[in-house]
């Protein structure tokens, strides 16, 4: 039961992640009021990396930021190390 809940949570947040790029690329063209980046980096942090990533890559957003290039993966191996530690621990 747990990892279902996982699996939905990841997956919501990664969704929410990606529509927040999205609407963040649009705003931006559009020269309107924008999302923050810590925002954006925020719901990287809370398992949302791949949505960002791929938010990224789909809208070519934040792609001249090296914080993002950088971080947004660097976010992604240390989420993957945390989950690899928690499956071999358990």
């Amino acid at each position: 039961m747990q990892w279902i809940i996982g699996a939905v949570y990841f997956a919501v947040v990664n969704v929410a992640a990606l529509v927040l790029m999205g609407i963040d690329k649009h705003r931006a063209k559009r020269e309107k009021w924008r999302i923050p980046e810590r925002r954006l980096f925020a719901i990287a942090l809370l398992g949302g990396s791949i949505g960002s990533w791929l938010g990224m890559q789909l809208f070519r957003h934040k792609t001249q930021h090296k914080t993002f290039v950088y971080g947004i993966p660097l976010i992604f191996v240390l989420q993957l190390c945390l989950l690899l530690f928690l499956i071999i621990v358990r």
